[in-house]
Order: structure tokens, then C-alpha cells, then sequence
């Protein structure tokens, strides 16, 4: 049984207890029980969330658990009065096997000095005042999660979610944490090293006609996707689909498809279960070096070393 500590701070967010729902999914049959999740805060009794929701904690005490995680914080200065909360993190850190943080509760961990030296990350909006604050961290702002040695945090508070399937996979296998993300019905799983920005998130359209279009392009990657295709599915002359979606996106229609193309082959590239040439053939680069250059244009580097960056976040846990 993985005992977890789950600590809330003074005015925390109440969207951060949503990863505590991986566990809960996680003790079901058949896999479970295999987690005793504690709720903590200082002084223990009801907590006030930045919402105005209470939620009743049990008090610091024993700091040995499997598993401690922060949760998101409101203030990221952390007031005198939250001095207990930085002394019991860094007992916990001592006397468990690993330490997390939910978005901003990663300004705690900063705080308990547990980052120095180590990779972190924590929602993009924070990530400018927390490399001022701690520039002794190394801050990755553009992951979902990272993993450094026993440490790990997360970037946003869904973000939280995908952690703690990693912590799970980490600790029953793959197989588990996939039927975790298929109960709480997650399009896809998402691993460390992807974006915390969405390229459909940049390009939400404003008819349905738009729409209809970039839905064609995510389940046809494969295929050339010509302007002339596309402007077909928007039941529009090329021309006036090329006018109408840069309007409604932002983008030309193939910087658009070249963004897609790159989200998911670098999710099946971090992924690790297929070569780089079929990556690359099953998102529409064609070649192996037309997809490198892509990569080395948006990302700064090429897919392989995305590769192996996957690659060594889980040994870094284990």
C-alpha cells in the first residue's frame, strides 16, 4: 500500500484535488487497493480554498510517506504563517521516497530549498517570477511535467493529473495508469515532455465550417493535405478558404497543418513506441530529415534528442 500525504495550503485551489482522482481510480478492482491518500494542512480541521470551499485535513505528523504532493497556491510569496508548511516539506522530503508539486505549489518546494540545482516546472503564467525568485532551479516552463530524480512537479492543475498517472505508471505499471486515463474518459495520455500549449488551443475557429476543416486534418496527418482538400471540406473555392481561415485562426492553412504534425509526432516520439522514419511517415513529413528540419525550426532540436530526453524521465524516478 502507497501511503500519500496530499498537503493543502492557506487558500489553495480546489482544482488541484482533482489528481487525487487517479488514486481513488487506482484502488479499484482489479488493481486495487494500492493507495491510502491523507489530505494534510498545519494546524489539521476545515481549510479554506481561494474559491470559498472548505475542505477538512488531518494535521502534520509523521512526514514518512511514500508519496508527498503540494497543492496549487494562491499567493506565491508563502506568508509567515505557512512556516510550518515549509518545515514539514522538507522532513517529508527526507523521510519519503519522492515529493511533488501541482502548479504553483512548486513556489513551496523552491522554498524548502528542494529544487536547487534540480529541473522544474510550474504553470507558464508563474514561470517568469519564479526563474527570478529561484535561479538556482533549473525552470522548464514548456513542459507538463518534469521529473528530477525524486523530485517531480507538474505545470498546470490538469496537468496535476497527468503526474499523477506517471506516478502510478511508475508504480504499477503502464498497463494500470492506461486504465485510469480510460476511466477518467482523457482523449490521451500525456507524457513530461509534450507542450503545455495546445496548437489547436492558438487556432480556435469561429464557424463551424473552420472547425470541420482542422477536425479533417488531425484524423488524415498522414496525407498531403493540399488547400485545395481542405478548402473542399469547408465547401469553399481555395481562395476563399485560405482568406476565411486565416482569419478565423490566425494562421496560413499550412503553418496550421505543419503545427499539427509536429504536436503529434512529438507525442508518438516521446511516446517511444515507434522509429523516428514512422513517425514521421504516420504524421505527413514523408522523411525522417524533412521532419528533423521542422523540429530543429520549432523546437531547437531534433526528434532523437526529444527521444532521449523521454527516455531518461522515468529511469530519473524509478
Amino acid at each position: 500500500m502507497h501511503r500519500i500525504g496530499f498537503i493543502v495550503p492557506q487558500r489553495f485551489q480546489m482544482m488541484s484535488l482533482a489528481a487525487l482522482t487517479a488514486f481513488e481510480i487506482a484502488n479499484m478492482p482489479p488493481a486495487g487497493p494500492c493507495y491510502d491518500v491523507h489530505v494534510l494542512s498545519a494546524h489539521g480541521g476545515p481549510v479554506r480554498s481561494s474559491g470559498g470551499m472548505t475542505l477538512e485535513t488531518e494535521a502534520f505528523g509523521d512526514p514518512a510517506f511514500d508519496t508527498v504532493i503540494v497543492g496549487s497556491i494562491t499567493e506565491m510569496k508563502m506568508p509567515s504563517s505557512d512556516a510550518a508548511v515549509i518545515a514539514f516539506v522538507q522532513e517529508a522530503a527526507k523521510a519519503s521516497r519522492r515529493i511533488a508539486s501541482i502548479c504553483s505549489g512548486a513556489f513551496v518546494l523552491a522554498e524548502a530549498g528542494l529544487l536547487n540545482g534540480r529541473r522544474a516546472t510550474m504553470h507558464w503564467a508563474h514561470a517568469s517570477e519564479f526563474r527570478a525568485r529561484f535561479p538556482e532551479v533549473i525552470t522548464e516552463e514548456d513542459r507538463i511535467f518534469v521529473n528530477d530524480g525524486p523530485i517531480w512537479s507538474s505545470a498546470g492543475m490538469t496537468a496535476g493529473i497527468d503526474l499523477v498517472l506517471a506516478l502510478i505508471d511508475n508504480d504499477l505499471g503502464p498497463e494500470t495508469a492506461k486504465m485510469v486515463a480510460r476511466l477518467l474518459v482523457m482523449n490521451q495520455r500525456r507524457l513530461g515532455g509534450q507542450l503545455q500549449h495546445s496548437a489547436l488551443l492558438d487556432m480556435t475557429p469561429k464557424s463551424d465550417r473552420i472547425e470541420l476543416v482542422l477536425a479533417h486534418i488531425r484524423r488524415n496527418l498522414r496525407n498531403p493535405l493540399t488547400v485545395e482538400e481542405l478548402a473542399a471540406v469547408a465547401n469553399l473555392s481555395p481562395r476563399q478558404f485560405s482568406r476565411a481561415f486565416v482569419a478565423e485562426t490566425g494562421q496560413s492553412p499550412a503553418k496550421a497543418v505543419e503545427q499539427l504534425r509536429l504536436e503529434a509526432a512529438r507525442f508518438m516520439i516521446e511516446q517511444g513506441r515507434h522509429t523516428i522514419n514512422v513517425v514521421a511517415q504516420e504524421t505527413g513529413f514523408a522523411d525522417r530529415e524533412r521532419m528533423r528540419r521542422a523540429f530543429v525550426r520549432t523546437f531547437g532540436v531534433p526528434a532523437d534528442m526529444l527521444r532521449r530526453n523521454a527516455r531518461r524521465e522515468p529511469v530519473a524516478g524509478a
